[in-house]
């Protein structure tokens, strides 16, 4: 059966308007094959049935007949929802549902509810958003309300004699779905729908929202109407049978057509503006049809053989990528790979020659034609990447050294007094020899107080008082000294897309180590490595940025240690960074620093001499040094494009 826009525009509405039931709605009846309208809200198309569709209306089947409520089952369903089984003694119960704020009432005017069913059901412990269910019976028949607590879904289908009300927990309204203010959107639906929803679907809808009440309509009808509202052009498949009963508010009708396809096991296929509608299997037997189909041609199709040249790639990769085995069966000029699956058919095989980076595929047309299109893609120059670094090591000392050396020299009769005993025999043996008149000889050990500065060359002032018995020597130092110097480095180094590059330069220092015994040393020359290393893999994203995976090293000589009888050993000053980074394109960041500062105040002196008021200063040195040393390390990755060459 095909529902077409132009049956829609050409049907002449034949609908019968008539009070019934309890929701006191406005319904009509469908004629045979036609379409159905009854009084709609402004701007929401509207269709209710009280019962199926009939050429005729007999007043005796306007009212059902009365049936009983047999039981009440609650049980947890899929996804934390509430599942609420009301179960009729015989067919023809026409339950009624809508929401008011928290509660959810289900009304069966035509149904009675016996005295054993009439208490309260606490049902809390099933962790669903239905806190309690009450079940009494009234004069307008049996009425079933459900507390609940946060937000929620009401869906509600109807199988045989058993009514299901299924409260499904959501966090928000999905989006293109309204929801009314005193009813729910109550929809008829299988097992399958009720999974769908406890699932948490969001697909957005997006058609004009619709209200339905069907009460066992064809689901050929309601086909046909949602075919009107929607201008689609439906084919219904002659296996599209049996009947539907749902009750939808303010529902888009692409939601409401899914929600009757789910009910009743259908499925679609889209063209344009013609739906195809058939039941799953059939739909799934038809798209397996063609595959098998396809796959029979292709197994009889004539195979082909073509040759690819790689131009920028490795035919190898290439080969590896297509297939998902790849196997290397000549060690030289070339290998050969053949796998049944990948890209390839059942009866394809790709081979790889090595020497002249070529790929050579065996194989139907079609295939052929495919893997050719996908070398064209992958078959193509990579950006390069040019990463220049900076090491800047920055020294700065500061020292200031201030001092005294004060001595003392006596002769008196057979008593001496200088600096030390050395001083003394000096002075003994200058005495000897010495004309009157002349100065005694006598050297720097007569000093009672020698401070050396920082064992280096002070400037100083000395002061020597000659007397007939006491000479007195006095010697002021004083040492200031500034030191500042800057080391760069600038390793660059140029790499494709995703390829490691290392770049170094240095030395090897030697020096000699023994082995052996005590009787049989064997001296053996070892090396260490003093190196500028850098070593980088870049990777150009998508967006234009450079992720550096990145090592910096810069060794040098510190010092040299001796070892007596061996010679001496360096060591090694040693300055490393391992770290990945992202940098846009020219952006220069320092990836890494190290600061070092030292304060250092010395004072030697003299015990209790030193620390005299102003005469102490003859007897103590005092010195003070500052040290700054800054690492930095600054890395810039600039992309070179490289555009495909045109011929």
């Amino acid at each position: 059966m095909t529902f077409t826009n132009a049956q829609r525009r050409s049907s002449t509405q034949r609908a019968l308007p008539f009070r019934a039931g309890a929701c006191g709605l406005l319904v009509g009846l469908l004629a045979a094959l036609g379409p159905v309208s009854a009084a709609p809200a402004p701007g929401v198309p509207v269709a209710s049935f009280a019962q199926s569709a009939a050429v005729a209306v007999d007043p005796a089947k306007q009212v059902p007949a009365e049936v009983a409520v047999a039981g009440i089952d609650f049980k947890r369903g899929d996804g934390g929802a509430g599942k609420l089984v009301l179960r009729f003694d015989g067919e023809g119960a026409a339950p009624d549902l809508r929401t008011e704020g928290g509660t959810v009432i289900v009304n069966v005017g035509n149904a009675s509810l016996p005295a054993s069913l009439q208490k309260p059901l606490n049902v809390t412990d099933f962790a669903t958003p239905v806190q309690r269910i009450d079940a009494n019976q009234g004069s307008k028949g049996t009425q079933i309300v459900l507390s609940t607590q946060g937000a929620f879904e009401p869906l509600a289908y109807q199988t045989g004699r058993d009514y299901i009300v299924e409260i499904v927990p959501r966090a928000e309204a999905a989006p293109g779905r309204a929801v009314g203010g005193t009813a729910a959107n109550t929809v008829a639906a299988t097992g399958q729908a009720a999974a769908a929803a406890s699932q948490g679907d969001t697909r957005a809808y997006r058609g004009r929202p619709v209200t339905f009440n069907f009460q066992d309509v064809p689901v050929r009808t309601v086909l046909q109407l949602i075919a009107e509202l929607s201008d689609l052009n439906i084919v219904a498949s002659d296996n599209v049978t049996g009947n539907v009963t749902l009750r939808l508010i303010n529902v888009p009708w692409d939601q409401a057509l899914d929600i009757v396809l789910q009910a009743k096991s259908l499925d679609k296929r889209r063209s344009g503006n013609v739906v195809w509608v058939a039941p799953q299997a059939e739909i799934a037997k038809f798209e397996q049809d063609i595959a098998n189909a396809r796959i029979a041609l292709e197994e009889s199709a004539e195979m082909v053989t073509k040759y690819i040249p790689i131009s920028y790639g490795s035919a190898e990769d290439i080969a590896k990528l297509l297939t998902d085995e790849s196997k290397n069966s000549q060690g030289g000029g070339g290998g050969q790979g053949a796998s049944s699956r990948g890209f390839l058919s059942s009866r394809g095989s790709l081979s790889f020659d090595r020497r002249t980076n070529t790929l050579l595929v065996i194989d139907i047309p079609g295939r052929v034609d495919e893997i050719q299109r996908l070398v064209d893609e992958l078959d193509k120059p990579v950006d390069q990447v040019v990463i220049e670094s900076r090491i800047v090591i920055a020294n700065e000392s500061f020292a200031r050294d201030l001092g005294a050396r004060f001595g003392v020299r006596g002769v008196k009769d057979r008593v001496i007094g200088s600096g030390s005993i050395d001083a003394n025999h000096g002075l003994i043996e200058s005495a000897a020899d010495a004309e009157p008149g002349d100065l005694l000889k006598w050297g720097a050990n007569s000093l009672n107080n020698d401070f050396s500065i920082r064992n280096l060359n002070p400037g100083s002032i000395a002061f020597t008082i000659l007397g007939n018995t006491i000479d007195w020597d006095l010697e002021l130092q004083a040492l200031q000294q500034e030191q500042r110097g800057e080391v760069v480095s600038n390793p660059r180094v140029v790499t494709s897309n995703q390829r490691e590059a290392v770049i170094r330069q240095g030395r090897e220092i030697g020096y000699l180590t023994v082995t052996g015994g005590q009787s049989n040393n064997v001296p053996t020359v070892q090396f260490k490595e003093a190196l500028l290393e850098l070593k980088v893999t870049p990777t150009i994203t998508a967006d234009g940025r450079v992720f550096l995976n990145l090592a910096v090293k810069k060794d040098e000589i510190a010092d040299m240690t001796e070892i007596v009888g061996f010679g001496e050993i360096p060591n090694l000053a040693k300055r490393e960074i391992t770290t990945a980074v992202l940098i846009e394109d020219g952006q220069t960041v320092v990836i890494g620093g190290v600061y070092e500062f030292s304060d250092r105040n010395s004072v030697s002196k003299v015990p209790f001499l030193g620390d005299l008021p102003i005469l102490g200063n003859l007897f103590k040195t005092k010195g003070r040094s500052k040290a700054k040393a800054e690492l930095l390390i600054f890395v810039t990755p600039r992309v070179l494009r490289v555009a495909p060459r045109s011929y």
